[in-house]
């Protein structure tokens, strides 16, 4: 059975917005489509919410659709663009697009759309945990108070709250600057699991299912980090759940 989509639709123009959201609704089992009408807002909504593939219109005030597609943080979903201008093609791609849609798009062209990206979110995925080399032996943080020293391989996760990262450590909790990207670099033994989330799998006990398609891991000391349903699918494939 083929994986039902999350949709998030962009377009600042209610007319278009509508079509795209009836294009979709029609295609074959996409369960959830919302949709929004500018750049700030579908950068928010990615942000809180797990959707599988976003389209994008490419001309809209503010922020355009190019500038939107390089503004979402990783891991971010696919990106299709549908838009009256075709001359952006070559740009879209070079964002990461899956597919590129010109305006008036019909049902056939959007569902071949769709299942373009579905087969990006089905492909296995290459290891990501353990291939970048081995974490430093003490990671130092810039805290407000001066540096902190950790063992990185204490660290059960890392969560950004929307302007600084908590590093929770062997049940000590560290505010810092540092980005989520930079620790992710500096700790290759920490897995994104979410836009907002390190974690260090080694230190789960548990993984709860959430209705969204993501799971809740609970680590050995309690503590419950949220997984995106994108890096829930990578981790059944590599653990071997089938449930």
């Amino acid at each position: 059975m083929s994986l039902p989509l999350r949709v998030l639709v962009c377009d600042d123009e209610a007319m278009a917005r509508k079509r795209a959201e009836r294009l979709v609704l029609a295609a074959p089992n996409v369960e959830l489509v919302d949709a929004v009408s500018g750049a700030d807002e579908c950068l928010a909504r990615v942000a809180e919410h797990d959707y599988d593939v976003v389209f994008l219109d490419v001309s809209m005030p503010g922020k355009n659709g190019l500038e939107v597609a390089r503004l979402m943080a990783e891991p971010r979903p696919y990106i299709v663009f549908l838009t009256a201008h075709p001359e952006h093609a070559v740009d879209a791609f070079d964002v990461g697009a899956v597919d590129y849609l010109v305006k008036p798009a019909d049902e056939e062209r959007v569902a071949r759309a769709l299942d373009r990206a579905r087969k990006y979110l089905e492909q296995p995925v290459a290891p990501r945990v353990g291939d970048r080399g081995a974490p430093p032996s003490r990671l130092a943080l810039p805290t407000r108070d001066g540096a902190v020293l950790l063992d990185p391989l204490e660290i059960t996760h890392c969560l950004f709250d929307g302007s600084l990262v908590t590093v929770v450590a062997k049940g000590k909790k560290v505010l810092t600057d540092r980005t989520l990207t930079e620790l992710e670099q500096r700790l290759p033994h920490l897995l994104r699991v979410h836009r907002r989330a390190l974690l260090n799998l080694d230190r789960v006990e548990r993984l709860d299912a959430l209705a969204t398609g993501g799971y809740r891991a609970v680590t050995d000391l309690g503590d419950a980090v949220e997984i995106s349903r994108q890096t829930a699918r990578e981790l059944r494939r590599r653990l071997g759940i089938t449930a």
